[in-house]
């Protein structure tokens, strides 16, 4: 189509712009049109009395270039359609007038000739070949309307003189209009080349979605195989009665953590023997990790293996297959009972009765819901250690061991590797201690810390890679209950933030080792640590961040009621006999307490000595710790309108604290009725967590050498 033919009807001719010298317009090709790959290929040009024009009429139809193109026979022209028929209603539309044609101007000669091949009678268009494109022939000249076009003498002479650099690129400058001008344009864009780019680029991008896809499935499929892969065992009871305040414990993450001293399999080639010296499997290290939903601290509680239990009962275990059930015995070809009595030592409840057993026993002993069981090897604990590249231990002796043998080589810090760590946390006949069991239990909580110190140096936590990888490493040791990979490496991601100095690891305490070595708990002691720990009282030693002190137990005094949108315990109450009662007088009216005191223990009460309270409340108070609601509901029933709180730090006793309400003492409830109360959160008013003087506590950031 030619300029003259793309001009807006009603507009007037292209010459119309007579006068005007800016406007611009490009001179009609002589002879034939041709494209450009026609041009470029030197195709000879056409007879003189072919016409040229546009796909209008007489010049080349789509479908001659077409079989051009391929090659075959020219096809004649098609027949015009005539015009459709105007419906009825319509008016007939005049035919319109052609518009007068401009005259051709006077052919140009190319300045390099086209080669003609005689032979040929009709040019056919091969495959274009992409060779460089020359501007003389292929570009027409620019020509400024009103002025006539210059000879190529004075095409010279003028060259020489400095002008205007009129763009012959319109398109591009009306893409890119901030490109600077320039007298030769580029070549134009390739349009086919473009298309295959922008499908290649398509391709490309369809092509990196799929593998995104694939290595996301693939991960997704090994992690699943992974977990699937993984040693399960039945270990938890989270509908257990022991479970002390288990809304209070909502969405607390508790892991029995146990160190085995099984001689099966690869564990027979770590240097402790194998099976035939040490049958069985023995639960070596016992910790119950605590951290709390807040996700602020860690608190891991060691219990010594001889810590001293009552016999309980438990399904049989098999540790060869970890299987429970009745045990075949080859020697007498019989099965043994489907229930087992533990002994009188810890680590005979994992021997006996496996995971079960033993978090039966554990919940009983610290109230706390334990919801997460992992069961780590020799090999599980050496190939750990190597994850992070050795751990840094201080010893202020050389370290040898009757049984083990040498450990350390020399004295002062350094870095041990997995199979030294293992001798490190076993030994517990050091020729340099005399404390067992416990000296073990101090070794082992420092060299967890330190582990701790160097996971959190290397940005372990930080890098969900590097935490993954870890985890990995050593899952494959394990036997594990209500836990996954993925379980391991969120658990990580959620305390990344968290300080040293907020992980405390304690031992529960113990009293006079009897004559069986039998490690007797001190109860009170211990049930007053697992009730801070339920509560989240801070810690001995525990530290923030910034290296400052954790605020101790010790509460502000309360001037206020117990909050009315506290916990509703359901319970039953019990019969008074079995319910311990301390009152005490906050109100300043002598001889208060010691009346209730009096009724109390004419109602069958067991009370202790009468005092005074030096916090303040407002209203008459039953103090409880957790694990005895069913005391505090059976005073409670007595002591209409008191608040219920509980605290931590008071044992099996029930705590009475008389406000300036208190009236007299009603009769409780009969044994068995059922009971509802209102129960807040605190600590007692005024007065300290009592906490065991000489609780052996461990923090994560002490990097003293002991």
């Amino acid at each position: 189509m030619t300029d003259r033919d793309r001009t807006t009807p009603g507009e007037g001719d292209g010459d119309a712009a007579g006068d005007n010298p800016w406007v611009t317009r490009t001179t009609r090709a002589s002879g034939p049109v041709r494209a450009p790959w026609e041009r470029a290929g030197r195709l000879p040009d056409p007879p003189d009395d072919e016409s040229t024009g546009n796909h209008g009429g007489g010049g080349v139809t789509v479908a001659e270039l077409i079989a051009r193109l391929s090659g075959g026979a020219v096809p004649p022209a098609p027949a015009v359609e005539p015009p459709t028929r105007p419906k009825a209603s319509e008016p007939p539309t005049p035919p319109k007038a052609p518009e007068p044609q401009r005259p051709a101007p006077e052919p140009t000669p190319p300045p390099f000739p086209a080669p003609v091949n005689p032979a040929v009678e009709e040019p056919v268009a091969e495959e274009p070949v992409r060779t460089t494109r020359l501007w003389a022939e292929s570009d027409p000249a620019t020509e400024v309307f009103g002025a006539p076009l210059l000879s190529p003498a004075e095409s010279v002479a003028l060259s020489e003189r400095p002008h205007a650099v009129v763009r012959t690129d319109v398109r591009n400058y009306i893409d890119h209009p901030e490109r600077p001008a320039h007298a030769d344009a580029p070549p134009p864009v390739d349009h086919r080349t473009r298309h295959r780019f922008a499908v290649a680029g398509r391709i490309l991008v369809a092509l990196t979605a799929v593998i995104a896809l694939s290595m996301t499935g693939a991960a997704w499929q090994w992690q699943n195989v992974k977990n699937n892969n993984m040693n399960r065992v039945s270990a938890l009871d989270l509908n257990s009665r022991d479970i002390v305040d288990p809304n209070g414990q909502f969405g607390d993450e508790n892991f029995l953590i146990v160190g085995v001293d099984s001689r099966y399999g690869q564990n027979a080639d770590m240097g402790a023997g194998t099976s035939a010296d040490a049958g069985g499997t023995r639960s070596d290290t016992i910790m119950l990790v605590n951290i709390p939903a807040s996700r602020k601290r860690v608190v891991a509680v060691s219990f010594p293996r001889d810590l001293a239990i009552k016999p309980t009962q438990c399904e049989a275990w098999d540790p060869k297959t970890g299987a429970y059930g009745p045990l075949y015995d080859e020697d007498t070809k019989s099965y043994g009972p489907d229930q087992v009595y533990t002994e009188t030592k810890l680590n005979s409840a994992y021997a006996f009765g496996g995971p079960k057993c033993l978090v039966k026993v554990l919940q009983k002993l610290s109230g706390l819901s334990i919801n997460r069981f992992m069961a780590v090897d020799f090999a599980g604990f050496s190939k750990l250690v190597d994850a992070v590249g050795g751990v840094e231990v201080c010893s202020t002796t050389p370290l040898e061991d009757y049984e083990l043998g040498t450990v350390l080589e020399h004295s002062g810090r350094q870095v041990i590797d997995g199979h030294t760590a293992l001798q490190y946390v076993r030994a517990r006949q050091v020729t340099t201690e005399v404390n067992g069991d416990y000296g073990r239990i101090k070794r082992q909580q420092m060299f967890l810390s330190s582990l701790l110190r160097s996971m959190i140096s290397k940005d372990t936590f930080f890098n969900l890679g590097r935490l993954n990888n870890v985890v990995n490493l050593f899952i494959d040791d394990s036997t594990v209950d209500n836990i996954t990979t993925k379980d391991l490496v969120q658990l990580g991601q959620s305390i990344q933030g968290l300080s040293a100095g907020r992980v405390t690891f304690v031992t529960v305490p113990t009293g006079v080792t009897d004559s069986e070595g039998n490690e007797p708990p001190r109860v009170d002691d211990m049930r007053a640590l697992f009730d801070a720990i339920i509560n989240d009282d801070p810690l001995p030693e525990e530290r923030n961040a910034d290296n400052t002190t954790v605020p101790s137990t010790s509460a502000a005094p309360s001037t206020a009621p117990a909050n009315s949108d506290g916990e509703q315990v359901n319970t039953t109450t019990i019969d008074p006999n079995q319910v311990t009662v301390r009152v005490s007088n906050s109100t300043g009216k002598d001889g208060l307490a010691a009346t209730a005191t009096k009724e109390l223990e004419q109602h069958g009460f067991t009370v202790n000595s009468p005092d005074d309270y030096q916090g303040q409340v407002t209203g008459t108070t039953v103090f409880y710790s957790a694990g005895h609601e069913q005391a505090a509901a059976t005073v409670a029933s007595s002591l209409p309108n008191a608040h219920v709180e509980r605290v931590s730090g008071l044992g099996d006793v029930v705590r009475v604290v008389l406000g300036t309400d208190f009236t007299s003492v009603g009769t409780p409830a009969s044994s068995g009725s059922a009971a509802q109360m209102r129960v807040t959160h605190g600590s007692l008013s005024g007065e300290p967590t009592k906490l065991p003087e000489d609780l052996s506590v461990t923090n994560a950031a002490d990097t003293s050498c002991k």
